[in-house]
């Protein structure tokens, strides 16, 4: 069987939480068209049906999400999620990132839109993009400096370099830090925890707040967008999708 009929996204029920698994791992989970089909669709059903009051969003052992596949691409943005069928939604139940292994580029940027994220102790989060002369454009451009100091923000856009769990714990990022390969079960048990109360009242909660929060994210966006269109004019950008295709080094003109 090829990877093109494999699925992406596996959905469980469990009670009044839908559990949404990526299940791309011969690809560490990168996200093409159809995983953000997939995500879209899962994640309509959590906000339209009034018998799910929480999710959780989940990969395998080894990655949760390691972005965009370049070589096949993400897909176009979704009406209702935006790129990925996540990182734009105006969503009205909670959402937990169980977050194993790595969480790279589009799918950390995929953590950051996330409500609450529990992350095995070998998690790890990185925004890549600069390595291979692009630009985080799903939203970590602002949504990273929320949970973790401005400068660490900083740090990880214009490094490349991920953080560990630890230190992601250690600073906010991270809501609560477990053993490798129990992520998921303690999200779902948080998810059990938010479930135990009035899911309109959570609901309200939830959106009152995002309202305050996101009051800038037009501001992030409006800016994202510049970013993005000068990199999408760069010899670099050129160079460096090229070069990680070739998995050799790039060949940096600054241009």
């Amino acid at each position: 069987m090829t990877d093109v009929t494999e699925p992406r996204v596996r959905t469980e029920r469990h009670g009044h939480v839908l559990l949404v698994r990526m299940t791309r791992a011969g690809k560490r989970n990168a996200v093409d068209a159809a995983m953000t089909a997939a995500l879209d669709e899962a994640l309509n059903e959590l906000d339209d049906d009034p018998d799910l009051w929480c999710g959780v969003l989940s990969g395998d052992a080894t990655a949760f999400c390691a972005g965009t596949d370049l070589a096949a691409g993400s897909g176009g943005p979704t009406p209702r999620g935006g790129n990925y069928g996540v990182v734009r939604r105006d969503r009205r139940r909670p959402l937990i990132a169980a977050v194993e292994g790595v969480a790279y580029g589009g799918g950390f940027e995929i953590v950051l839109a996330c409500d609450m994220v529990v992350a095995g102790t070998g998690a790890r989060f990185g925004l890549p993009e600069v390595a291979r002369g692009l630009v985080a454009n799903c939203g970590a451009l602002f949504r990273t400096p929320r949970p973790l100091p401005l400068n660490v923000a900083k740090q990880l856009l214009v490094t490349g370099r991920p953080i560990g769990a630890r230190r992601a714990h250690d600073l906010g990022l991270v809501n609560e830090l477990v053993e490798p390969g129990t992520a998921e079960a303690a999200a779902l048990e948080l998810a059990g925890q938010v479930c135990e109360n009035s899911p309109f009242a959570v609901s309200v909660t939830l959106r009152a707040l995002e309202r305050v929060v996101s009051e800038p994210d037009a501001r992030g966006w409006s800016a994202t967008d510049v970013a993005t269109a000068a990199i999408e004019r760069s010899e670099d950008r050129a160079e460096g999708v090229a070069a990680f295709l070739e998995k050799r080094p790039p060949r940096w003109t600054g241009r």
